[in-house]
């Protein structure tokens, strides 16, 4: 079974002393691809050098909406060349969060703006974080669409069923992390039964988020394996055909990405 983990952070300091055993844990689990995601453009030299190393790990750069202070806000005039590595594929991740209130909102929203450009000029796709945002998330999306095609996904859903179909009349895509296992992700899962299979991606959200039974430990890509299964019992489907899906479903979004094993992929 061939798997993919559409979003982790193999920079963080979480995994400063085992990075080896992480990733090798992963391809024992049958992740053989992962994307590791820049959250500030100071980190995103390390963020490549992982990537730029490692055959089937691949990475992005962006700005999360909690650090786009205007420091951040300084250095986004960057962001776009960095789109040119040949190991960056996708632009975030970027939005809105209105939980924490780290960054002012009107700062956010700028930030997103900025990182959608990149989205459309580069071709890659977005990579959007949302909390407690939906309404001004679907907005400036719906807005900036019609400036301009894009491309992109809601990563590690979370919210409500207006933002999740909202997003694929848009064409986006939804990514599933460890939440879907939790005892309290009801309303979640029953939103996922009713979402089209063939725009849905899994992800850890790696060192966060760990899926049942690993709550409250460290996560890391392997545990992506474990997301699949509770997505294919959501959607009474078996392990392999879920895997198979989400891998073709990450591989038509994130397109510079490029297939392992000769362009096929294994069950």
């Amino acid at each position: 079974m061939f798997l993919v983990d559409s979003h982790c952070h193999l920079n963080f300091p979480d995994f400063k002393d085992d990075i080896e055993a992480v990733i090798a844990r992963a391809h024992a689990a049958g992740v053989e691809v992962m994307q590791t995601i820049c959250t500030e453009m100071e980190e995103f030299d390390e963020v490549a050098a992982i990537a730029e190393v490692h055959e089937g790990i691949y990475c992005s750069v962006g700005v999360h909406p909690n650090e786009s202070g205007e420091k951040q806000m300084a250095n986004l005039a960057g962001l776009l060349s960095k789109t040119s590595h040949p190991k960056v594929i996708g632009v975030g991740e970027t939005g809105l969060d209105y939980h924490y209130e780290r960054s002012d909102r009107a700062v956010q929203q700028e930030s997103f703006r900025i990182h959608i450009g990149a989205a459309r000029e580069s071709g890659l796709p977005l990579i959007v974080h949302t909390r407690e945002a939906d309404d001004d998330t679907v907005n400036i999306l719906t807005e900036e669409m019609k400036k301009g095609a894009f491309k992109g996904l809601i990563h590690c859903f979370t919210s409500s069923k207006y933002l999740a179909e909202k997003s694929i009349e848009l064409g986006f895509y939804i990514s599933l992390s460890g939440i879907l296992t939790f005892k309290s992700a009801q309303d979640i899962r029953d939103t996922v039964r009713d979402l089209p299979l063939e725009r849905l991606l899994v992800e850890t959200d790696a060192p966060y988020l760990a899926p049942l039974p690993h709550r409250g430990k460290r996560n890391e890509p392997s545990y992506v394996a474990i997301t699949n299964r509770k997505l294919a019992e959501i959607k009474q489907i078996s392990e392999e055909e879920c895997a198979r899906a989400t891998t073709e479903n990450f591989f038509r979004l994130f397109d510079k990405a490029k297939r392992p094993y000769k362009g096929e992929v294994p069950c």
